[in-house]
């Protein structure tokens, strides 16, 4: 009997028989590993040869009348960049739900399957549970999220990011591109080579029967764990010692040989869902059996069966230690897992008055849960019993979220402290200046820190700043994640103005060249709705100076690089908000410095040729003074804005030469409040802000 192995299983690429299959490289991508690597072959075949040798001496001494289910601890690896693959806890759930009714024989399309099948249709009695505690022993999910523009990939690589001991767990590594297709997975003897690459890599669009993926689709899982236990596609794999395969519905393929299951017929495989089938000179195929490619493939064998509990029993790639009693206690899988935290997830964090609500959804764990008690300061309603309220916010403020959760009389419960953040859509009047001088806070009334991950967030920063002694820095030198995080400003009222533009300094470096960290700056309206890209820069195009390996803090104005761009006002009737978003990939740190939005634009901003702009004292009373350099000739005049835009003071005097400069600034008969100071020249403008306090 030959023997067949598998290097990498790549699978089902189309989500019904009415698109083209996606052609499966696995087979050819193994061969050229083991071409390339003549060691790694030979390990992993002398490893198949045990491993074969020890399940046929299964099959002929197993015992028929055992009923013992084998329990599979299951750890989801969710590798996302913030996007749609970031499937929810459900429909992971789900998706483990449906591998297991596959393994059960109570998959939804059951009764469905070719008469001529059913009298071998396998419960495999083997069980997949989601683990409950982490390899230290602590309370887990069973699902971690990992930020990565790896997960656009989605080859092995993922595995380097997380992989808990695969003796102990099923990885399993959830990605938005597996490959370029449904999922891969490796069999044992290449898993016992290289126990790293141990695991199953899907597609989220390939797990569970709704959210991202359907009923159709979620087929992938139970392929792939089939696999994992070390089942060949049901057409044959590969001639070892030629390095020979045979791809899915191949006419030309040799009918003897086969996947060394003994109730699976020969066939050539299938990439569509007929059931009454037939090549190899069989009455009918088992099109519907899961280790196909017809996308109905939902049974296992009695034989397959056998063959998957055999690989349980072997010590190839540690796969019997998986359900052992001591494994199953260390996992947390043995019995029912206890209440051991409570946390919750909502929609968003930031919205404005009374103009939408927010859907918050209970993500407690481990357990069943006998009753919820949510807590909504500031919130309507207040309180909530059930486990996916929707809440409304009338007035402006940050405020606490608190879940308790009951399991008879155990009890847990969290307090997310100013976890919902209601910005009034009030907009402050153009022209707008920012340079963090007299901002207090990131998470007050004017900007508003989101933090997105659980890396470092946006801070303010006397440490660096393009003017005056105050930046917005975002510490990503010491990240541990790829973090995403959003800075917004308050709202901005842009009625009535016209052409105008937006700017802003910023400085960056990277650790090393492959780093490709990006900066994108959003037009927003106040309260939601499209958010219009300003400015999008990554990698090498975003770095102000070379790389830097020490922590990076601008030391001059060369550090600095400013940016102007367009805003279209017409756009923003109802409201305008600025929407920094850094999207990290294990670069240096950021600043951003002197924001603003003009009244109107030209070729080239007068931030260009103006620099190192001050006020002092700032606070001021009576007076104050302007400081700035201006790099070329260009006559400027002094304007002063209350909030509500109306000029206040006009300054006479016209700035027209070349270098240091400081005018001095009569502010008495201004009332308290804030106020923008304007360098104008007739047609562009640059603004800071200046506080009057008596």
């Amino acid at each position: 009997m030959k023997k067949f192995l598998s290097f990498i299983i790549l699978i089902i690429s189309a989500i019904s028989s009415a698109q083209t299959p996606q052609h499966c490289g696995a087979d050819e991508m193994r061969i050229n590993t083991l071409k390339q690597h003549p060691d790694i072959a030979r390990a992993v075949m002398k490893r198949e040869t045990q491993l074969e040798s020890f399940t046929q001496n299964f099959v002929q001494n197993l015992n028929k009348t055992s009923t013992a289910t084998y329990v599979i601890p299951v750890v989801f690896h969710v590798i996302h960049n913030y996007g749609i693959e970031n499937i929810s806890d459900t429909q992971i759930k789900d998706g483990l739900d449906i591998v297991n009714k596959t393994f059960n024989k109570t998959h939804p399309n059951t009764s469905s399957i070719h008469a001529a099948f059913q009298g071998i249709h396998a419960d495999c009695d083997i069980e997949f549970r989601l683990a409950a505690k982490d390899p230290n022993g602590n309370c887990h999910s069973g699902i971690n999220r990992v930020a990565s523009t790896l997960t656009s990939s989605g080859d092995h690589r993922v595995k380097s990011l997380i992989h808990w001991p695969p003796t102990q767990y099923l990885n399993v590594y959830i990605v938005a591109n597996a490959a370029g297709l449904a999922g891969h997975a490796i069999w044992p003897s290449d898993a016992d080579t290289m126990p790293s690459w141990d695991g199953i890599v899907l597609s989220h669009t390939y797990v569970g029967t709704f959210g991202t993926s359907n009923l159709t689709q979620s087929v992938a899982f139970a392929h792939e764990c089939g696999h994992y236990l070390n089942l060949h596609h049901i057409w044959g794999g590969n001639n070892v010692p030629n390095f020979y395969f045979y791809p899915c519905a191949d006419p030309n393929k040799d009918c003897n040989i086969d996947d060394l299951v003994a109730d699976t017929p020969p066939t050539i495989g299938w990439q569509s869902c007929n059931i009454n089938g037939a090549s190899c000179g069989n009455a009918v195929d088992n099109v519907q059996n899961a280790m196909d490619y017809s996308y109905c493939n939902i049974m296992f064998t009695q034989g397959q069966k056998t063959r998957m509990q055999a690989c349980l029993n072997s010590t190839v790639a540690g796969r019997n230690n998986l359900w052992q009693t001591s494994n199953l206690m260390a996992t947390g899988v043995y019995t029912t897992a206890p209440l051991c935290k409570a946390d919750f997830v909502s929609n968003k964090t930031m919205v404005c008055p009374s103009q939408s609500t927010v859907t918050f959804t209970n993500t407690s764990y481990n357990g069943a849960f006998t009753s919820l008690e949510w807590l909504f300061a500031g919130g309507t309603p207040s309180v909530s019993a059930v486990a996916s309220p929707t809440v409304s916010y009338s007035t402006p403020g940050s405020y606490d979220v608190t879940l308790k959760v009951k399991n008879g009389n155990d009890s847990v419960i969290v307090v997310k402290q100013n976890y919902i953040h209601v910005q009034s859509n009030t907009g402050a009047a153009y022209p707008f200046s920012e340079s963090f001088e007299t901002v207090a806070s990131l998470n007050g009334n004017e900007w508003f820190a989101n933090n997105m991950d659980t890396a470092n967030t946006w801070q303010l920063t006397t440490s660096a700043a393009a003017t005056g002694s105050t930046s917005v820095m975002l510490d990503n030198f010491n990240s541990t994640v790829n973090g995403r995080d959003e800075l917004y400003s308050r709202a901005i009222n842009l009625t009535g103005g016209s052409s105008l533009s937006v700017s802003f300094k910023y400085a960056f470096a990277r650790k090393d060249t492959s780093n490709k960290d990006q900066l994108i700056l959003y037009a927003v309206s106040a309260c939601g709705g499209t958010a219009l890209p300003k400015f999008n820069s990554t990698g090498s195009a975003l770095e102000t100076v070379p790389v830097t390996t020490a922590p990076f803090f601008p030391l001059s104005a060369t550090d600095w690089r400013f940016v102007n761009s367009s805003i279209i006002s017409a756009q923003y009737t109802s409201g305008f908000r600025l929407k920094f978003l850094f999207n990290g990939n294990g670069g240096n740190n950021l600043f951003i410095d002197d924001i603003n939005i003009n009244i109107t634009t030209g070729t080239k901003d007068i931030s260009e040729m103006v620099d190192m702009v001050s006020i002092y004292p700032n606070p001021a009373s009576s007076t104050c003074s302007l400081k700035f350099n201006l790099n070329q000739t260009k006559t400027l005049s002094i304007h002063i804005y209350n909030m509500l835009g109306e000029k206040v003071q006009a300054i006479q005097k016209d700035v027209y030469d070349e270098g240091e400069h400081e005018v001095k600034l009569n502010t008495n008969g201004l009332t308290n409040g804030m106020y923008i100071v304007q360098l104008h020249d007739g047609t562009r403008a640059l603004n800071k802000s200046l506080v009057i306090s008596k």
